[in-house]
């Protein structure tokens, strides 16, 4: 059984849950430990009793001491670039927490470095593991509601954060948005080709700026895809994965983003309004590892079998490329192409 040396970049509170997973998968050994704060990488060392694990604030000086065949990216989004490009040098494949880049020209080099190394690149896109999300999806696939022309996504929490977040610059569609752009490609299968996003902030907002957007992608396939989000809505909060409502050439997929996903498929035609035929989505036959856990362990055993990864940089490019084109389109009020080339 191949091991694979890793080594962790960026040992903040969210390195504590990929840690977790690495000490649970045989295959991997965790050999170094970077902060640009060593006493960050100490206190993780100590917490989780990792005796062997090597200790540095700097990535390049610890790849060329262990030797790693991976790293792990948990630094801030700023870092993402650098911690990948210092990686590739070394041979190291890497995966790294979102977003892929915290803007798009350096998102495409860090692709293409990928790609130039022959090396792994793959993004922490988790609810792409997520059961839910992935009963949607079958669905969707075997037809049942026809072709998809229509999909529909609503995002509304009144999150207190505080902190950094209240004072950021578009903080819905920077921080937050991606995960339902990712969901609603992930699920129909579609690339965006271009948007038209309002972003606003309504007058009992506690943040200082775009708290909340309506957007609308054209896809491809002829698919129309409605965003509407808000992170100071209070009250009938959704799912942190949305509500969605989809619409085929059939019927319509309803999901709450929770347990309760339907759908009301066309039984007979002729009168003013169609009969329909009501179902649950069937349930996953197989049971699956989720969130950070299970994209790990599929980095891990793909890496090993050669295999094509669930989250690479290449695809995942696409649904950051959404957010920083709806950002755009705020910023000037026109509809904008989605270009991630």
């Amino acid at each position: 059984m191949k091991q694979f040396k890793v080594v962790l970049v960026g040992c903040g509170a969210m390195s504590k849950e990929w840690i977790r997973v690495a000490l649970e998968i045989p295959k991997l050994e965790l050999v170094g430990l970077v902060d640009l704060f060593p006493e960050n990488a100490r206190t993780r060392a100590t917490e989780f009793k990792l005796e062997n694990v090597q200790i540095g604030s700097s990535l390049s000086e610890m790849l060329e001491k262990t030797k790693a065949d991976v790293v792990f990216d948990v630094s801030i989004p700023d870092a993402h670039y650098d911690v990948a490009l210092e990686a590739f040098k070394h041979g190291a494949h890497v995966l790294g927490e979102k977003p892929l880049a915290d803007n798009l020209a350096r998102a495409i080099e860090m692709v293409n470095a990928a790609q130039n190394a022959k090396l792994t690149h793959s993004v922490m896109q988790n609810r792409r593991f997520d059961p839910n999300i992935l009963q949607v999806k079958q669905f969707l696939e075997s037809g049942q509601i026809g072709a998809v022309t229509t999909v529909n996504s609503d995002f509304f929490i009144g999150a207190h954060f505080g902190g950094f977040r209240d004072s950021m610059a578009h903080v819905l569609l920077l921080d937050m948005a991606i995960h339902t752009f990712d969901q609603a490609r992930f699920m129909t299968g579609c690339d965006p080709l271009n948007v038209y996003c309002l972003e606003f902030n309504p007058k009992d907002s506690w943040y200082a700026q775009g708290s909340s957007a309506h957007c609308i992608f054209e896809m491809t396939n002829g698919v129309v895809f409605n965003y509407r989000g808000s992170w100071c809505s209070e009250g009938f909060h959704t799912t942190w994965e949305s509500d969605w409502r989809i619409i085929g050439t059939r019927g319509t997929l309803r999901w709450d983003g929770g347990e309760d996903s339907r759908a009301q498929i066309v039984s007979e035609t002729g009168g003013f309004l169609s009969k329909h035929s009501e179902t649950n989505l069937p349930k996953l036959e197989q049971q699956i590892a989720t969130g950070h856990e299970g994209l790990i362990r599929d980095f891990i055993s793909n890496l090993e079998q050669q295999t094509a990864q669930a989250t690479p940089s290449s695809d995942n490019i696409k649904s950051l490329a959404m957010v920083f084109a709806a950002i755009e389109s705020a910023e000037t009020r026109q509809r904008v192409e989605v270009r991630w080339a």
